[in-house]
This record gives structure tokens, C-alpha cells and sequence, in this order.
């Protein structure tokens, strides 16, 4: 039939469940562009304290933080990115690209 496509969602699960999907690698980049998990999470229409259990999740998980933080003072707090955030992020979108080159090559082999 026309217009038909395949999709899919990719994540990866750890022994708390979810560890990187596509929610937590865009809360990931949008620390890593505003240098805070407030105004992330602000940019995601998320709570401070969803975002905060996500980061958490994801370091514990990871065996090593994914996200530092830095307690506030005259200019604030923030948190950056670490190296080994970095790496995870660059994996989950390459698992992404891998993903939809997949379902590309399914849909092609619905008739119509």
C-alpha cells in the first residue's frame, strides 16, 4: 500500500531499566548546549527533577557520570558533559543512523 512505512524506537536497557533512548540522549545534548540541567530540562518542558533522576540513572548506570555538576556560587552552578558522556552520546547516535538505514530497507519491502 502506498505511503507505508516501517518504524521503530531504539534504547538501551540496563538493570534499572531504561539507560540511553532517545529522550535522555536529547537531554544530554541540551546540557551539554545550555551548561545546565535546569534550563535542559526548561528547554524539554521537563522538570528539574525528572531531568535530575534521568542524569542520576545515567550515571549510576554507566559506572562512570556521564554529566558533573558544579554547585552554584556567585556565577551558579552547571554541568558539562564528560568524556565518557560524550562517547555514549556519539554511540546512541550511531545506533540511531543504523536503525533507520534498517527501516529504510524494510519499508522498501512492503508491497505496493
Amino acid at each position: 500500500m502506498k505511503g507505508l512505512r516501517v518504524r521503530g524506537k531504539i534504547w538501551i536497557e540496563g538493570p534499572e531499566g531504561t539507560f540511553l533512548g532517545y529522550g535522555r540522549m536529547v537531554l544530554l545534548e541540551r546540557i551539554r548546549e545550555y551548561g545546565s540541567i535546569s534550563a535542559a530540562a526548561r528547554s524539554m518542558n521537563m522538570s528539574y527533577k525528572h531531568a535530575w533522576d534521568l542524569v542520576e540513572s545515567m550515571n549510576r548506570q554507566a559506572g562512570k557520570p556521564l554529566v558533573e555538576t558544579t554547585v552554584g556560587g556567585k556565577g551558579g552552578g552547571g554541568a558539562r558533559l564528560t568524556p565518557e558522556g560524550e562517547k555514549w552520546l556519539a554511540l546512541f547516535r550511531k545506533l540511531l543512523r543504523h536503525l533507520e538505514t534498517f527501516l529504510e530497507k524494510e519499508t522498501d519491502l512492503l508491497p505496493g
